[in-house]
């Protein structure tokens, strides 16, 4: 009977060690003290139909003059730090920029009409909290949130021809998103954002058309990304004797 004990243990062994291997390959489904790092690249809509009316309005420097084409669009980025602090709740920073090139008419001393390009950036850290839950969908489950971001941002732009203009704002965002798990740790991030961040343009002519004249870095932001997930560390357990 003794020699046969080793075999016996290792049968009995067999399905908690084939039970543990499973948990380790298999996404938590409790998310309490998940983190994760997601990396995000994207496009965002922004019209900046403010600046254009104040620029070309009555009191603009471009008042009567052709409008010139506006930029819809910008590329953005944006790093994510993220941990939940509980199973419904992720406390996250993000560290993001964007840029975009603009276009405005203007009036010459010799009474032609430019138009000159304004280079725009804004790049910040935002902190908020994003509201979750898991799914069973896909392969590890999907991971749906939405959540409120704020925080400071450095937004300035450049006229051809001017000095550079910037400043130190508040950035303000809601978000709404899913991770799709591919793994235990890998996984696809889809993310919309709705952004309210202004930054200033220089006036030619701060005389007769003294502004203030500002543009959006806001808008509409779509980003897809990639997701690696630290799961908590499991329980250690006393050693008996």
């Amino acid at each position: 009977m003794l020699p046969r004990l080793p075999l016996l243990f290792a049968l009995a062994a067999a399905p908690a060690l084939a039970q543990d291997e499973g948990r380790e390959d298999s996404a938590p489904v409790n998310l309490d003290g998940v983190g994760r790092i997601t990396v995000e690249a994207g496009y965002r809509l922004t019209s900046n139909a403010t600046l254009h009316d104040s620029w070309y309005g009555a009191k603009g420097p471009g008042a009567g003059l052709e409008r010139a084409p506006e930029s819809t669009g910008a590329p953005v980025g944006a790093l994510t730090f993220a941990y939940a602090v509980t199973d419904l709740v992720e406390l996250g920073i993000d560290v993001f920029g964007t840029t975009q090139n603009l276009r405005l008419t203007e009036a010459l001393g010799d009474g032609t009409t430019v138009s000159r390009k304004v280079s725009t950036l804004a790049y910040g850290v935002l902190v908020g909290l994003r509201f979750q839950g898991v799914l069973d969908v896909g392969p590890q489950g999907l991971v749906p949130f939405v959540g409120v971001l704020t925080g400071p941002t450095v937004i300035s732009s450049k006229r051809e021809g001017s000095s550079l203009q910037e400043n130190v704002g508040q950035a303000w965002a809601g978000a709404l998103g899913a991770t799709l798990r591919l793994s235990s740790k890998w996984g696809i991030t889809a993310e919309y954002r709705l952004m309210f961040l202004r930054g200033p343009v220089e006036s030619p002519n701060t005389t007769t058309a003294p502004g203030p004249f500002s543009f959006s870095s806001g808008g509409n932001w779509f980003s897809l990304g990639v997701t690696y997930t630290f799961p908590p560390d499991p329980s250690r357990p006393m050693p008996t004797f």
